[in-house]
């Protein structure tokens, strides 16, 4: 049995894709769902997110429907984008934060394009996930306490992206890693060749300054 850390967003499609090949990767696989703060990850490793960069923003914003056009699954982006998604990761958390449950929010957020941020969709994802009083769950400090230790665990784990999958240490960032992860899944080698030994750790021959 081998276990994997699903580091996910909800600010980003790319986890509803990945998402949705779930039904793909080995019945033998143990996923633990981690809800993160991306801006948190992003900001330890000083970087830009893909939104932060207009022409950038606007190709990866046209490459979520292609995606979602190439699944054949529903999508919707939200009128707002990107969204404060403290709302959506704290509710997720305070249901159970299992992939049902993050799966349920997903869908209200990319399946039905609701603003996740404004209040109809907080209203709508704690009716999703079966929560009656949204502002105590969101505003519970355990609730808090488990986002930020997610979040922390990522970046101690070397997740500079979501959606981000570790297995064994290896990290396997973005829905179009997801191959690869089911090429290392079956052969816990990959990395272990003489050339993916050397670029692991080849030195750089420039740098750029700051």
């Amino acid at each position: 049995m081998t276990r994997a850390k699903w580091y996910f967003d909800f600010l980003s499609p790319f986890a509803y894709f990945q998402l949705a090949r779930f039904s793909k990767l080995p019945s033998e696989l143990v996923i633990e769902p981690r809800p993160v703060v991306f801006g948190v990850i992003l900001k330890h490793w000083g970087q830009l997110g893909p939104a932060e960069i207009p022409p950038k923003r606007r190709f990866v914003y046209r490459l979520f429907q292609w995606n979602a056009d190439q699944l054949g699954i529903p999508f919707a982006m939200p009128p707002l984008h990107p969204f404060n998604p403290l709302p959506a990761l704290r509710l997720c958390i305070a249901a159970g934060g299992q992939i049902e449950h993050a799966r349920a929010v997903f869908d209200v957020i990319y399946g039905q394009g609701v603003q996740p941020d404004s209040a109809e969709g907080v209203q709508a994802i704690a009716d999703a996930l079966g929560i009656f009083d949204p502002e105590a769950a969101m505003s519970d400090v355990a609730v808090k306490d488990a986002l930020r230790s997610n979040t922390e665990a990522a970046i101690a784990d070397g997740a500079f992206g979501v959606p981000t999958f570790v297995v064994n240490g290896e990290i396997f960032w973005g829905d179009d890693a997801t191959e690869m992860m089911l090429g290392y899944l079956n052969n816990p080698s990959l990395f272990e060749t003489t050339e993916m030994k050397r670029i692991s750790f080849m030195p750089m021959g420039l740098t750029r300054a700051n």
